[in-house]
């Protein structure tokens, strides 16, 4: 009989696909990242327990494109500043991928709030510009200008923090308990450039990125960036704590956005 490939891997493959995969080449990603600072509440208001507010209330949007071998990627996010004990990062709300590789993955393994989206970085001579959008919205969107070299940063350690959860099978809670973990990444960067310009956000009822306003504008840069990344099971969490934030994962709970567009067969 012929191979079956939905049939159970022997020992030595699933050992050789392990092995593989710890051996990744740099991977290099091109990307828009700007900061600002928001309102202090809002930050709050979209952090669920156990993290908390730094001394900053600071919002990040990165758009990149990825240089994936045969496959390249477009990766966003939009994250706040928070801090889980003394350990302080980032809790993105919203991470759109434009192809289902990189969205797996990183849902099912380290808890990321990824979606499918439109990720777009665009240069011009001078002119930059980048935007992240789904279902039809332009949800954020970065516009300026280089204006002039930044000196490279040195190698840093980042951490990120998911919520890693299944909804319970019987249509409420969980089916097990939550875990908070935490994404370390390792980042190096090749070139950096200062970008003076502005960020525009766009009012969305399935990206509501809008309530986190723009108060004070801190920086936009345009770099070439590669970064490893590994996590960890920081805590395992209240799930009566986290239910009420468990919509920001999802578009719709009915989802009447995952039927097939009208008119067709």
């Amino acid at each position: 009989m012929a191979r079956v490939r939905y049939g159970a891997r022997t020992a030595a493959e699933s050992a050789a696909a392990r092995a593989a995969a710890a051996k990744l080449p740099d991977i290099w990603s091109t990307g828009v990242v700007a900061l600002w600072e928001t309102d202090p509440d809002a930050v709050a208001a979209v952090l669920p327990p156990p993290l908390k507010p730094t001394g900053r209330p600071l919002v990040r949007v990165t758009i990149s494109k990825v240089d994936l071998p045969g496959c390249p990627l477009g990766a966003g996010s939009v994250s706040v500043a928070a801090a889980h004990g003394a350990t302080e990062g980032w809790y993105p709300l919203v991470m759109p991928m434009t192809h289902e590789r990189a969205l797996i993955g990183g849902r099912e393994v380290f808890g990321e709030p990824k979606k499918l989206g439109e990720v777009v970085v665009e240069r011009d001579g001078l002119v930059v510009g980048a935007r992240l959008a789904r279902h039809g919205i332009a949800f954020v969107e970065v516009r300026g200008a280089v204006s002039g070299p930044l000196p490279l940063p040195e190698p840093a350690e980042k951490t990120d923090f998911y919520f890693k959860f299944l909804p319970g099978v019987e249509g409420s809670g969980f089916d097990a308990d939550p875990v908070l973990v935490h994404c370390v990444r390792n980042e190096r960067v090749r070139s950096l450039e200062r970008i003076t310009g502005d960020v525009v956000l766009r009012e969305s009822m399935y990206d509501p990125v809008a309530d986190l306003p723009v108060r004070r504008l801190v920086e936009i840069t345009l770099g070439e960036k590669t970064s490893d990344q590994r996590g960890r099971v920081a805590e395992r969490v209240s799930a009566e704590a986290l239910l009420p934030y468990v919509h920001q994962r999802y578009d719709d709970p009915a989802q009447i956005l995952d039927g097939p567009p009208e008119g067709s067969v």
